[in-house]
């Protein structure tokens, strides 16, 4: 990375801006290197992640590494993926899970940190809020229509659902995720990181 990117990582690395917010203190998890070619927006990270600060440390992570098809050390290569959540800090637990990512985290970060990453090739929007955020008007009704909307999306973009154990019944009940989409988004990444 060079140093001209440098000031706005150490300056999201101390944003504080939603402390007051949130259960834990704040611990911005991200991946980023301006040579980045595939984005992963997800949600907001996890207790375990809030932890290690490394994104998807978790089997969430396992899941979504095995759908892209990459191994560990691929994937933790921010001159190949650009891990930037919704959400940086971990937004504590509400009654179905996690909460939602905190608003105020994408509104200040999300577009200075992307207008320093030219080379993405593929933007892979995991879950309602990255999906909402990414696709905007593009997105369907539901998170499943959506995912299943994959070939009438814009080239460089796949929404998926988020790859937590908690939606295995998800998974259960659209297997023409992993038939359909998942060598679809192989495909485009090793096409993305050629």
């Amino acid at each position: 990375m060079t140093s001209d990117h440098q000031p706005l990582i150490e300056e999201v690395r101390a944003c504080r801006l939603c402390a007051a917010h949130l259960p834990l203190r704040p611990r911005p998890v991200f991946q980023f290197d301006p040579r980045g070619r595939v984005l992963i927006a997800g949600q907001a990270p996890g207790t375990r992640v809030h932890e290690t600060g490394i994104p998807f440390n978790d089997p969430s992570g396992e899941r979504l590494r095995r759908w892209l098809g990459v191994a560990r050390d691929e994937f933790y290569d921010p001159a190949r993926f650009l891990i930037l959540p919704m959400g940086f800090c971990y937004p504590g637990r509400g009654k179905g899970g996690d909460l939602p990512p905190r608003p105020e985290c994408a509104a200040q970060w999300r577009g200075p940190l992307l207008a320093l990453a030219p080379n993405i090739r593929l933007t892979l929007a995991i879950g309602q809020y990255a999906i909402a955020w990414h696709l905007r008007e593009r997105a369907r009704a539901t998170l499943a229509e959506t995912v299943k909307d994959w070939r009438n999306l814009p080239p460089g973009m796949l929404a998926l659902p988020h790859p937590s154990p908690r939606n295995l019944l998800w998974f259960k009940k659209n297997p023409w995720f992993e038939a359909e989409v998942v060598p679809e988004l192989q495909k485009r990444v090793r096409e993305a990181l050629a």
